[in-house]
């Protein structure tokens, strides 16, 4: 076949959504093939080993491709025809409403859904089930930044400048990103940075590939990232690099956010981070002595108890320098999911409604209300945040619909979360392959993948793109929105569920209108034209929104605000039980929970299986050696994988990638306590204690 027959289409995994062709292969085994697709900007054809196996789970030989049910007898998962499976969802949510209420059902979705099904879900909970109890796993992903970004500009997008302004800068701060493994195509940005002249400071307790780069790398102790913001602030003030001017003229609140920074004098952050003085000196002259300049932060400042002030910190620095509201400059978070972004713009998140409108606010209940053709007084209220609805399983959440999310395997205090969903009077799972959480699940509902259907993503720069359908599913397997559609009728409700993703999308562009985040100007046709379209876009003159904040922040009075943060302790320190900091992240040859990437060959020769990463001086102390088995265990259970020694992680630090189950299991260890704003989980610093395994052997997960 020619590339004539290839249809352009975007990777299924990460929030760089990177271009990429698909060409039919006609064969069950490997449906189709992927082919360079040059002109999308952000990945220029590049792809990562996950990008260029991703048709490898489109095969029927990893995949699900007929309904399953848990039968009375046997007590086993077995083939249903979709009627039987439809009936039983219904029936199953039907009997827990009416014996305990709307707000017994909960739905939990995903940050890999498209707009148009993340819209869709949002809808069908407050409508059909009538509850508030809707939440999805991007609340894992950057909650944090998000609340960071609504509290100091008034409004949260991921980048607020494209990509392609990063090699144009002066210098970059990259706090808690692994870029070279977790957006391997996102690193070449950071390679024209330097090679244009200008300077990379990296941020990380671990030397990762990303810190080799780096012209500068800070190592500070996990957890304590706040106080490594606050006492580089410190230094801007007591070296006279504030620019009075901008602040005077587009900011708020600077004397209590300097007041703050003053309390974190030079070597009391290093005594609370272990980084020397002169580093820090040596990082706000790099970043206040370039042109222009931006701060950019992932994971791992966000994932913490306390993530929202420690995004906030950084914000104003940036805020400070004059970092932000210019060209070129800025403070931008690096999305993790494929559509973290639009995901929570829609209607999955428990506080939001579509247009990224807030769930409390009278006039955003009664503009999509009025789109719905509903009274607003019938829409529920906010309902629980993600780790607060999977912990309310089994008790006054008593069934879930779960669509496109596996906390098995990705939620914080994970066997906590397994047990939960086990007491549940009902599960079903809508998925494309059988994960560990569908496993447990009554009913298993087989969807269709991002090469057989379309539907629209939003990446981690706003930018909207469209992913065009190119294979016809294998019989047996339906839409997410043919689903709810089904089960809507199922439940009564006849009309409003279209199964037409164009269709949906025409809906959503009405009920974001006027919204933060306003898609109205928006359409496929655009989209595919423009290589996509930044939103806010308000209206089909609109050229779209590349860079925010320009000429006036997203606040009442134009101004960002700055908000005075000062550092505290992470909610579990170390002690002489726990000695050890244990922090977790991604690796390049898999994906979040694994439960795609686990099933390609290719990725698991890569990466076989978990591992902990820990330095020689305490391997040594163990006695522990390269390749053996170690137990690392927290206050909330115990892991353990094969010891992969190196000087690149601190003394004091360990590390385990999350994206295995069994006794490799990172997330059963991690704490579950939330950030107060954000409600994101503490997966980045728990206490632990390290212990051989005699006459044992770790297993891959």
């Amino acid at each position: 076949m020619s590339d004539a027959t290839a249809v352009p289409t975007h990777c299924p995994y990460c929030s760089l959504q990177c271009g990429m062709r698909l060409r039919p292969t006609g064969t069950a085994e490997l449906p189709a093939e992927v082919v360079e697709r040059t002109d999308f900007p952000v990945n220029r054809g590049a792809l990562c080993g996950k990008g260029r196996t991703a048709p490898s789970v489109l095969s029927s030989r990893v995949r699900l491709t007929e309904p399953l049910v848990r039968s009375p007898d046997s007590g086993a998962l077995e083939p249903a025809s979709w009627e039987e499976a439809l009936s039983a969802v219904a029936e199953g949510l039907s009997r827990t409403r009416a014996a305990h209420g709307p707000d017994a059902v909960g739905v939990f979705g995903g940050g890999g859904l498209t707009n148009e099904k993340a819209y869709t879900l949002g809808k069908f909970a407050r409508l059909v089930l009538a509850t508030s109890q809707i939440d999805y796993n991007g609340r894992f992903c950057m909650s944090s930044a998000a609340a960071a970004h609504q509290r100091a500009f008034g409004l949260d997008r991921g980048l607020p400048f494209p990509l392609e302004d990063i090699p144009r800068t002066g210098c970059v701060i990259l706090v808690g990103s692994n870029l070279a493994e977790t957006m391997p195509p996102a690193l070449r940005y950071l390679t024209e940075l330097k090679e244009n002249g200008g300077k990379l400071i990296v941020v990380d307790p671990r030397r990762t590939r990303t810190a080799e780069q780096a012209d500068l790398h800070l190592a500070p102790r996990p957890g304590t990232d706040l106080a490594l913001a606050l006492g580089l602030l410190h230094l801007v003030v007591a070296e006279g690099r504030v620019d009075e001017e901008f602040v005077a003229e587009r900011t708020t609140g600077w004397e209590a956010a300097r007041a703050g920074a003053m309390a974190h004098w030079p070597e009391h952050v290093e005594r609370i981070t272990g980084v020397p003085v002169p580093r820090l000196r040596e990082a706000v002259a790099m970043f206040c002595d370039a042109g222009n300049s931006m701060v950019l932060t992932a994971r791992g400042p966000e994932q913490q108890s306390k993530g929202t002030d420690t995004v906030g910190a950084w914000i104003n620095l940036c805020l400070a320098t004059g970092r932000a509201g210019r060209p070129l400059s800025g403070y931008g978070c690096l999305t993790g999911q494929g559509n973290g972004q639009g995901g929570r713009e829609h209607g999955q998140k428990a506080d939001q409604l579509p247009g990224y409108r807030k769930l409390d606010d009278p006039a955003a209940r009664a503009h999509v209300a009025g789109v719905w053709g509903v009274a607003p007084e019938t829409l529920p209220g906010p309902g629980r945040s993600a780790y607060e609805l999977l912990d309310a399983l089994g008790g006054e959440v008593r069934s879930l619909l779960l669509m496109g999310s596996n906390p098995v395997v990705s939620a914080p205090h994970a066997a906590h979360v397994e047990e939960r969903l086990r007491s549940l009077d009902f599960l079903a799972v809508a998925d494309v392959v059988l994960s560990e959480t569908a496993a447990l699940a009554d009913v298993v509902l087989p969807v269709t993948q991002w090469a057989e259907e379309t539907g629209t993503m939003t990446n981690l720069e706003g930018r909207v793109l469209l992913r065009r359908r190119a294979l016809t599913p294998p019989p047996g397997v339906r839409t997410d929105l043919e689903v709810l559609h089904a089960l809507a009728g199922l439940l009564g409700w006849e009309k409003g569920f279209p199964t037409d993703p164009e269709e949906v999308f025409e809906e959503l562009r009405r009920a974001s209108a006027g919204g933060p985040a306003d898609y109205s100007g928006i359409s496929y046709r655009r989209i595919e034209e423009e290589q996509g379209v930044f939103w806010p876009c308000p209206g089909e003159g609109h050229a779209g929104t590349p860079r925010l904040f320009l000429d006036r922040f997203a606040t009442a009075d134009g101004r960002a605000r700055f908000v005075p943060v000062t550092h505290r302790q992470a909610a579990e320190e170390t002690d002489a039980e726990y000695p050890v900091v244990l922090t977790t992240g991604r690796v390049v040859s898999q994906y979040q929970s694994g439960a795609q990437t686990r099933r390609v060959a290719e990725l698991n020769a890569a990466a076989p299986g978990p591992f902990v990463e820990l330095h020689p001086r305490l391997a040594e102390r163990l006695g522990v050696a390269e390749g053996e088995p170690v137990a690392v265990v927290s206050r909330r259970g115990r892991a353990v994988a094969p010891a992969r020694i190196t000087g690149a992680i601190r003394p004091d630090t360990v590390f385990m990638p999350f994206h295995w189950y069994g006794e490799g299991r990172a997330n059963t260890l991690v704490n579950p306590a939330l950030d107060p704003v954000s409600r994101m989980p503490e997966f980045k610093v728990c206490a632990v204690r390290l212990e051989p395994v005699a006459d044992g052997r770790a297993t891959a997960g």
